[in-house]
């Protein structure tokens, strides 16, 4: 199995819902759709990652490997947010050196979980 892209599209980040428009969540799914998703990504939408007040969320999981959540993203970072999620596919475990992560990843992490089964 690959790594799957979570994307929350139901984040608003604080923002009130603007009839016809959709929310931030969902415009971030929008643009990371649009460009390059790197090979063995699988960009995934979900109904919410419960990290409301740090929103607009994306989550990296992959089997046997550590699984992240980033916060406080915006449509303008779905190149980063791809460059993060390609370096994560290359990681054996999960564990993305530091210098190789883009910054947002770097800056904007909210939570690291270990595996839940062991590598196949």
């Amino acid at each position: 199995m690959g790594t799957t892209l979570h994307v929350c599209i139901t984040c608003r980040a604080g923002q009130e819902p603007v009839e016809g428009m959709p929310c931030l969540g969902a415009r971030l799914l929008a643009a990371l759709q649009a460009g390059d998703c790197p090979e063995g990504v699988t960009i995934r939408p979900v109904e919410c990652l419960s990290a409301c007040n740090t929103g607009a969320a994306v989550a990296l999981s992959a089997p046997g490997r550590w699984s992240y959540i980033y916060g406080r993203l915006a449509p303008e970072d779905a190149p980063d947010i791809l460059g993060g999620a390609a370096a994560y596919a290359r990681a054996p475990n999960g564990l993305v050196p530091w210098r190789e992560r883009p910054v947002i990843f770097r800056k904007q992490s909210i939570a690291r979980i270990p595996p839940q089964e062991p590598a196949p």
